[in-house]
């Protein structure tokens, strides 16, 4: 008998563990709807034609297709043994697949919007909470199903909206006391260096390739490069525009002397130089320009963000940008937007290796009525449904026991309170409760335990 698995890059998650992402979860989405955001879910797959081709080379390696139902069929044998080939050249083919797990939540919601314009008031805000799918390697930080928390916005050009966003970063990483650097590039910007180096046509290989600058190095990106036939000179001059660095302000001063001539390149500089002035002085928002961050999505056309815990080496557990041609993929035109993610599987590793998540967070059952007989128990019982009225969690042993082993069941399940209705209790219409952490015990009225619990300074 083989001994059960899940598939690489998927988890498990127990009670303590989902506690602790639910924690992440409402604090991002009620900051969503303090931004005023509205939520939105989305099919678990698409037509497969919806996600192909809107990812780039590399996203679109990494989409899980399914399979067709039916495929047993034997006058298709031939026709499906074909067409497999072609899933295996990496090509898709509707003999086989017509449908795909979702890759990200951008482009189901670009789809949406597409679909349903007509019915929308724009500005659109939504907010999104649904997992995903990718066919990547599985590594530290990297799974193959993950959650994605997106907030967009469409329908506007203004650029407040992207401040608005970096604000709205800033503020769940503060309610989540993490510590981040929100980084920020412009499309624009390496438009502009993929015109100088040879023209528009080369700004996805540019981008593709210095996106994977900090996992390879800068030798392997200039290999990369070279491979995508980009000349010497022309290396040479993405390699010292990726050498920028200093201050924010000195970064935008380089990027001007290297691109602040090419028309594309100014309205780069200047749509960072808007994000960065419209802060609070005082309290200014961990923004960073860096030059290096690509993010190899084809469907950015403006600014771009990777948010980065500061305090600990982990990959990216935020990102997003502009994005002002995407519901165009689908027939309607002129419908800008513009969106951020937060990665929540990798920031749930970062706050759990800084020992970030509230201390009292994990709570199961607050009490645990002891079953000592069918009369003592339908006792117990009623008093429970009493407790639960008052949002009081509780249960019944299920089932009856020594003393012993229901003491031990309590310990193991942490547990604080445990309410003790024997027969002597059952008559004088009284119970005792025991509190495990202290062992103080008290008898009280039955009558009185729904109060007694409610003020008791456990915290119940």
């Amino acid at each position: 008998m083989n001994k059960p698995s899940i598939p690489q890059g998927t988890r498990d998650f127990n009670a303590a563990t989902i506690y602790k992402r639910n924690y992440i979860f409402n604090t991002i989405r009620q900051a969503f709807q303090l931004y005023g955001f509205e939520p939105l879910e989305t099919p678990a797959f698409e037509n497969i034609d919806t996600l192909m081709g809107k990812y780039g080379e590399e996203g679109d390696k990494l989409i899980f297709k399914i399979l067709n139902n039916g495929l047993d069929n034997p006058n298709k044998h031939l026709e499906v043994t074909a067409a497999f080939q072609k899933i295996l050249e990496g090509k898709p083919n509707k003999t086989i697949t017509e449908r795909a797990l979702r890759y990200d939540l951008t482009i189901p919601f670009a789809r949406y919007v597409a679909m349903n314009h007509g019915q929308l008031t724009f500005p659109f805000k939504r907010y999104q909470m649904q997992p995903v799918w990718r066919a990547d390697r599985p590594q530290k930080g990297r799974y193959r199903e993950f959650y994605q928390c997106d907030a967009d916005i469409v329908g506007s050009t203004t650029l407040m909206n992207e401040v608005e966003l970096a604000h709205l970063y800033a503020h769940v990483f503060n309610m989540l006391n993490l510590p981040v650097t929100i980084k920020m590039n412009n499309r624009k910007i390496l438009a502009a260096l993929a015109d100088i180096c040879g023209g528009a046509e080369k700004l996805t290989a540019i981008t593709v390739a210095i996106d994977k600058l900090d996992k390879v190095g800068i030798d392997k990106v200039k290999e990369e490069l070279q491979q995508r036939l980009l000349t010497e000179s022309q290396i040479e001059t993405i390699a010292d525009f990726l050498k920028i660095k200093g201050t924010n302000e000195e970064k935008l001063q380089a990027l001007t002397q290297s691109i602040g001539n090419h028309s594309l390149g100014k309205e780069g500089i200047a749509d960072l130089q808007f994000i960065l002035h419209h802060q609070d002085p005082t309290n200014p928002l961990p923004l960073e320009i860096d030059v290096t961050l690509a993010r190899g999505l084809n469907y950015y056309t403006g600014t771009i963000f990777e948010v980065k815990a500061t305090d600990y080496n982990m990959g990216s557990i935020g990102g997003g940008g502009r994005y002002d041609n995407l519901t165009e993929l689908f027939g309607v035109p002129n419908m800008p937007g513009v969106g951020i993610s937060f990665g929540v599987d990798r920031i749930y590793d970062v706050m759990e290796g800084l020992d970030l998540f509230p201390k009292q967070l994990v709570k199961g059952t607050d009490v645990l009525f002891f079953n000592l007989g069918p009369e003592e128990s339908n006792r117990a019982f009623s008093l429970l449904q009493n407790l639960r009225a008052q949002n009081i969690s509780g249960e019944l042993y299920h089932e009856t026991a020594k003393l012993d082993k229901q003491f031990k069941y309590a310990e193991k399940k942490g547990i604080a309170v445990v309410v003790i209705i024997g027969s002597k209790e059952l008559a004088n219409n009284n119970c005792t409760v025991k509190h495990l952490a202290t062992g103080q015990q008290n008898t009280i009225p039955q009558s009185e335990l729904v109060n007694y619990l409610a003020t008791f300074e456990s915290g119940l």
